[in-house]
Order: C-alpha cells, then sequence, then structure tokens
C-alpha cells in the first residue's frame, strides 16, 4: 500500500475549500479580538499575564499565569463584567473563570563545580614527586597546580 501525499495548496485555497481549517481560522479570529477588547480593559500591568481562552455559555475563561493574577481578575470581576457587556461580543457575558497554567520555562541544568583545595594539590604534589614515569609525573603536577589555582600556586611546581 503505497501513500502518495496531497499536492502542496496555497494557504488561502486551503481556507477556502477545507472546512475544519475555516471553523478553526474563524475561532483564532475570534479570540482574537476578544483579547483585543479585554486588553482595552485590563490594567496595563495584567495584559501580559492574561490570555482569553474562550467565551461560551456566558462565561469568558482566561488562562492566567499565576495565582497572583487569578485572584486580582476575581477581584475585579464585577467591574470587568460590567465593563466588558458593553461590547456586542460580551452581550451575554455572566462571570469570568480563571485557570493558572504557569509559562514554560526550561531550568538550566545545575552548574556543578568542583571545591578546589590546597590539601588536594598538596597530595597530588607529593604523589607526582614519587612517580618515575615522567608523563604520569607532569599530569599529576599539573592537576596539582589547578587545584591550588584560586590559593595561589604550590611550592613545587
Amino acid at each position: 500500500m503505497a501513500f502518495y501525499p496531497l499536492d502542496a495548496r496555497r494557504p488561502n485555497d486551503l481556507l477556502r475549500t477545507n472546512t475544519t481549517l475555516k471553523r478553526l481560522y474563524a475561532q483564532a479570529k475570534a479570540v482574537e479580538r476578544l483579547q483585543s477588547l479585554v486588553e482595552t480593559q485590563l490594567e496595563p500591568a495584567a495584559r501580559e499575564h492574561c490570555k482569553v481562552a474562550s467565551l461560551a455559555d456566558g462565561v469568558l475563561r482566561f488562562v492566567v499565569s499565576s495565582s497572583h493574577w487569578a485572584t486580582r481578575l476575581r477581584y475585579q470581576q464585577k467591574r470587568l463584567v460590567r465593563q466588558l457587556q458593553a461590547y456586542k461580543e460580551f452581550a451575554t457575558l455572566t462571570k469570568i473563570h480563571c485557570k493558572v497554567q504557569p509559562p514554560l520555562v526550561k531550568k538550566a541544568p545545575p552548574v556543578r563545580t568542583i571545591r578546589r583545595s590546597q590539601v588536594a594539590a598538596e597530595h597530588l604534589q607529593e604523589t607526582a614527586e614519587h612517580v618515575t614515569d615522567a608523563t604520569l609525573r607532569a599530569a599529576l603536577q599539573k592537576l596539582a597546580r589547578h587545584h591550588a589555582g584560586d590559593e595561589g600556586q604550590h611550592e613545587g611546581t
């Protein structure tokens, strides 16, 4: 059974002919319009933290970035409902629901640091003095200098 991909089509053609995409695009535009109207009534600091999710059955649903902003919106709910009802899009609005969804932030992996120790540097230097292999001795001395690092150089290096 072979799969033959559909021919590529222009976005405008897809929006005209595909009913699912047409409906999805219309919903996205409607939410975008609601968001712009809501932002006219929100305090400037809240605008980046409160996004319109949907408006259905008289309930405006917000996705907010933290419980702090959800609480602030709840305190302003009556005022917001009253002001938004002035727009025809919000004529049936009766209440506001908030869902907290913190922004996805990738945490940097923890930085692991090796504590440098003067005692370790001394032990490495002492071991290097007793090694007969020149390559190993040089490597141990280099490591000893590295461990002496912040605390100054070791006398024998």
